[in-house]
């Protein structure tokens, strides 16, 4: 499998990845060491509340998003990392028996001014469900490496 570089992103361009099943057991071990409020941990707490039943806590899908990013993009990439996230948007709870994919977007794409072997593609991720439901939504430059000799590979 070839690598990606700087140069293999468009703007505009989707692509769609990872299968991912959420079970009630990692939703509850997550929040027991992450985020033990009592909705990610206990079922009949969780009946009680607003959410209507367990869901994973906003972080852990964050999480499970970054796996499948790694897993399917990230670790076939030649990546540099991130400055951070511009925006993380929770749309809907992700609750056990949920199957999540991810759906990333070029906006854009530019050659870095201080690092001209680098450059910053803005990215926007979808987490979906089994429903194609955003879950969650995510949003942020990422910094990769420009391909020696810098010609697109499509």
């Amino acid at each position: 499998m070839d690598l990606l570089y700087f140069e293999d992103f468009s703007p505009g361009e989707v692509a769609e990845y990872g299968d991912r099943m959420v079970t009630a057991e990692e939703i509850v071990e997550f929040a027991r060491e992450f985020d033990p409020q009592p909705f990610h941990l206990d079922e009949a707490a969780a009946r009680g509340s607003m959410a209507g039943g367990l869901r994973a806590s906003g972080w852990h899908s964050a999480a499970l998003m970054m796996r499948i990013n790694c897993d399917a993009f990230f670790l076939r990439a030649a990546s540099q990392g991130s400055p951070g996230i511009e925006s993380i948007d929770w749309l809907r709870p992700v609750r056990p028996g949920d199957r999540l994919s991810v759906r990333r977007t070029t906006i854009s794409a530019r050659v870095s001014r201080s690092r001209p072997d680098i450059g910053v593609v803005e990215g926007r991720f979808e987490l979906m469900n089994q429903n194609r439901e955003v879950v969650m939504r995510q949003q942020g430059p990422m910094f990769i490496r420009r391909r020696p000799g810098g010609e697109a590979r499509r």
